[in-house]
């Protein structure tokens, strides 16, 4: 008797297994081209900008006079930064927009987040009347209060100082701040307060042990924000800058001109670059703060 037996067919050692295509994937990349070169396109107008600008730190003045805008360096000279830093003052306008920076920042903030915590926090008759105040300061715009301020100033002798500069930042960056505060402790859930009452805590310990810790991000993103709002300004600081030794970082840039008036373009653009590329380091190392505190706001709790 005969059996028969069939043949198995040999199976080999399993390769690396193919992803399954996905059907449309060229479609799909083509729809989504235009936003892609869109993108592109944003990312080159704020990048090509600041590497032109960095490039442009190390030519010399003969190179911005007699050759092309777009030509590289010939060289990769510090010259010009260290020109900058010593010549053009450019330390002391640094000194002068820390001294001017940090203290109006520090009293904004606390003032900012207090208002905000005993407005929204807070029950009390007229509240939302002082809100609306706040807001409404939001909207003066800040051009209408430097003739009157300086005035103010002069008449009390504080036009030598740094104090005018200090005053009007705070001043001006306060409704902004509150508003923004107020919307931050909005999104925090009343039960909380209300339990830490029933425990026994005060306001005061409330907003202390509460509130600050609740609203740590939010607070460094306002204060970021208030931060490159000071140290850009130009406009206060020139109306209110009488001494050229109080001047400030953007004050100090339009002092880098020669004899009659020949803009020293090499030290200029070293200065800019020590600027510009000092905050964006800030900005992108607390970037992820400012993200968290963006979106701290705009959540209910």
């Amino acid at each position: 008797m005969t059996t028969l037996t069939q043949a198995r067919p040999l199976v080999g050692p399993a390769g690396p297994s193919q992803p399954p295509r996905r059907p449309g994937g060229a479609r799909r990349f083509f729809a989504r081209l235009p936003v892609r070169l869109l993108v592109l396109v944003i990312v080159a107008v704020e990048i090509l900008p600041m590497i032109w600008m960095l490039l442009s730190s190390f030519k010399t003045q003969n190179e911005f006079v007699t050759g092309s805008v777009w030509a590289l360096p010939t060289s990769w000279d510090f010259g010009n930064y260290v020109e900058a830093w010593v010549t053009g003052d450019f330390a002391s306008n640094v000194r002068n927009s820390i001294l001017a920076t940090v203290p109006a920042l520090f009293f904004l903030l606390l003032f900012g987040v207090a208002a905000g915590f005993a407005l929204e926090v807070m029950v009390w008759k007229g509240r939302s009347t002082i809100l609306l105040m706040f807001v409404a300061g939001i909207m003066i715009p800040g051009q209408m209060l430097l003739v009157p301020l300086f005035i103010t100033y002069f008449n009390l002798g504080l036009t030598q100082t740094i104090w005018p500069l200090i005053l009007t930042y705070i001043a001006m960056g306060l409704p902004l701040t509150v508003f923004m505060m107020a919307a931050y402790f909005r999104a925090i859930p009343r039960e909380v307060f209300e339990a830490a009452t029933i425990d026994g805590a005060g306001m005061i310990r409330s907003f202390w042990m509460i509130g600050l810790p609740m609203i740590s991000n939010a607070i460094l993103t306002i204060g970021l924000v208030q931060f490159f709002s000071i140290w850009n300004d130009l406009l206060v600081a020139l109306t209110f800058v009488t001494n050229r030794d109080l001047a400030t970082i953007q004050v100090g840039l339009l002092n880098f001109s020669g004899e009659y008036g020949a803009m020293q373009y090499g030290p200029l653009f070293a200065a800019i670059c020590l600027n510009v590329f000092g905050t964006l380091a800030v900005f992108l190392f607390l970037s992820k703060k400012i993200m968290a505190g963006m979106a701290s706001g705009a959540l209910k709790g």
